[in-house]
């Protein structure tokens, strides 16, 4: 069974024994963490998609450690214009193990199919609409060239 979860304004996509790098989180080595903000619970075909989240589902994960990734260059340059700066970065992140997925009611994918079928009626009466402003504008420019005509036939004259 896997999971997709949010959390530090990413998704992750997690199975049970899992250990992810996620954005940092305040927690002490060893401690437990619990994310509720569950989107999609899987197992071969029956998928639990959420509507946007999945209610009462949780992730459940162990805190292996804390630490800084490697550092990154960060270079800011303009060219003819005597400007060059030059830094390094590290990111902090938290190492987690996945130790439980927990999931409860929600709609299978399957389910919402009919959901869009009934979308696609709408589509077609939108385009029954558009011919009838093309026939409105045809007529309009036939009116404005004979207009053209009259000027044309006064000019000569």
């Amino acid at each position: 069974m896997y999971a997709v979860f949010r959390t530090g304004g990413k998704q992750y996509r997690a199975a049970k024994g899992d250990v992810l790098r996620l954005e940092k989180i305040e927690a002490d080595e060893g401690a437990t963490i619990k994310f509720d903000d569950v989107l999609l619970i899987g197992e071969g075909a029956d998928i639990k998609v959420g509507n946007p989240l999945l209610s009462g589902s949780s992730v459940s994960g162990k805190v292996v450690r804390q630490g800084k990734s490697k550092k990154v260059p960060v270079v800011k340059f303009k060219r003819r214009q005597n400007y060059l700066r030059q830094g390094t970065h590290r990111q902090f992140f938290t190492e987690v193990e996945i130790t439980a997925i927990s999931g409860s009611g929600a709609k299978k994918a399957a389910d919402e199919a009919p959901v869009e079928k009934k979308a696609a009626p709408k589509k077609a009466a939108t385009k029954k609409a558009a011919p009838k402003k093309a026939a409105a504008k045809k007529t309009a420019s036939k009116k404005t060239a004979s207009k053209k005509k009259v000027a044309k036939k006064k000019a000569t004259d």
